[in-house]
C-alpha cells in the first residue's frame, strides 16, 4: 500500500507513521529526516535546506523531490511506503504524479491549531537519531535522555512558539490545499486527531480499511 499522511505541523503524523509502517511492514518516510541526515553529513542538499528549515519555511520544491525519487527507488520501497511530509504543495504532488507513482489513499490527520501550538512548543527531538518525545504526552524514561540510543534530547528551533506560528501559517497557505487536490480523486480519508494516541492510531487504521 502507498500512503500519504497529510495534516499540519505537530498533528502526530509521524507516530501515525510509525505505527502503519509495523502493522503493515512498510516504511515510512520522513522528508524532514531525511533532510535532517543530509544536514548533519553536511551535503550540498543539507545546505541547501539549513536556511529555510531555520526559518520555519518549507524547503525548495526541486531539492526535495530529488531526495525523495531517489528514496522511493531503494528496495524496501517495493511493497508500498508512507510518505510523511511530502507532498506539501499542490506543485510537489503533481511532480509526484509525474514520477508514475500511484498512491492508493491519503489520511489527513486534523487537529486545531491552539492545540498544536500546545503539543509542538513541548516537543523534543533527539539530536542523534530523530526520535521524538514530549514533556507531556511522550515522556522519556530518563529526562531529555532517548530511549532509543541515549542521545541528547533538544528542541528543535522550528519547535519554538513564533516559529510554529509561521509554520502554521505556512501550512494553511501551501500545504492544506492538498485536502481538496486529493478528495477530487476520491483518495481523502479524515481523521480527527484524539486526545490519546491510542484513539488517533484505532481511526487512523480503521481509515486503512474503509
Amino acid at each position: 500500500m502507498k500512503l500519504i499522511l497529510l495534516g499540519a505541523p505537530g498533528a502526530g503524523k509521524g507516530t501515525q507513521a510509525q505505527v502503519i509502517s509495523e502493522t503493515l511492514s512498510i516504511p515510512a518516510i520522513s522528508t524532514g529526516n531525511i533532510i535532517r541526515e543530509a544536514l548533519k553529513s553536511g551535503s550540498e542538499v543539507g545546505k541547501k535546506a539549513k536556511s529555510y528549515m531555520d526559518a520555519g519555511k518549507l524547503v525548495p520544491d526541486e531539492v526535495v523531490i530529488e531526495i525523495i525519487k531517489h528514496r522511493l527507488e531503494e528496495d524496501d520501497c517495493k511493497n508500498g511506503f508512507i510518505l510523511d511530509g511530502f507532498p506539501r504543495t499542490i506543485a510537489q504532488a503533481e511532480a509526484l504524479d509525474r514520477m508514475g507513482i500511484e498512491i492508493d489513499r491519503v489520511i489527513d490527520i486534523e487537529v486545531p491549531d491552539e492545540k498544536i501550538t500546545q503539543r509542538l512548543s513541548g516537543r523534543r527531538v533527539c539530536e542523534s537519531c530523530g526520535s521524538s518525545y514530549h514533556v507531556v504526552y511522550k515522556k522519556p524514561a530518563i529526562e531529555e535522555v532517548c530511549d532509543v540510543c541515549s542521545g541528547t534530547l533538544i528542541q528543535r528551533k522550528d519547535d519554538h512558539p513564533d516559529t510554529i506560528r509561521e509554520r502554521l501559517m505556512v501550512y494553511h497557505d501551501q500545504t492544506e490545499p492538498l485536502k481538496s487536490y486529493y478528495e477530487k480523486k476520491g483518495k481523502l480519508f479524515i481523521v480527527e486527531g484524539q486526545e490519546e494516541v491510542a484513539d488517533t492510531t484505532r481511526l487512523t487504521l480503521a481509515a486503512l480499511e474503509d
